[in-house]
């Protein structure tokens, strides 16, 4: 198993835009794609890209908004609310499976389960983990 921890606010993949020259990625989901990979790099600087069928698992932590009561955070602390803001969940899966392709697996079509969550957190980031497919339920 492969486990990866992302800091910092979550973000999701943007559309393409269209430019003068043709179509491009933002900015900002250029930068985030290069923020993953290179935490990837530096904890494991010689892996071969797994060429075997994989599951990902997925847990996304946003933060709380700062306007929040009391008793909402108590609320969120007990798993009673959950996130329905931005990112999307299927926009941040997307941009993992693409910032890792040739980096932790050969190709995206390799990934064959996924579990994906999304919870509220004082600490903001994203937790990976990669595993043979072999595994899963």
């Amino acid at each position: 198993m492969i486990s990866l921890t992302v800091p910092g606010e979550p973000r999701g993949k943007q559309r393409p835009r269209w430019g003068k020259h043709g179509t491009y990625t933002p900015k900002e989901t250029v930068s985030y794609e290069t923020y993953i990979k290179e935490l990837f790099v530096i904890k494991y600087p010689d892996f071969e890209p797994i060429a075997d069928p994989i599951w990902l698992e997925i847990q996304v932590e946003v933060s709380i908004p700062k306007s929040t009561s009391k008793k909402k955070r108590e609320q969120i602390h007990n798993l009673q609310i959950r996130p329905t803001k931005r990112p999307d969940l299927d926009n941040v899966i997307k941009v993992f499976c693409d910032a890792l392709q040739s980096i932790a697996y050969k190709n995206d079509s390799q990934i064959v389960y996924i579990t994906a969550r999304k919870f509220y957190s004082e600490r903001p980031g994203v937790e990976l983990k990669i595993m043979e497919a072999l595994i899963c339920p």
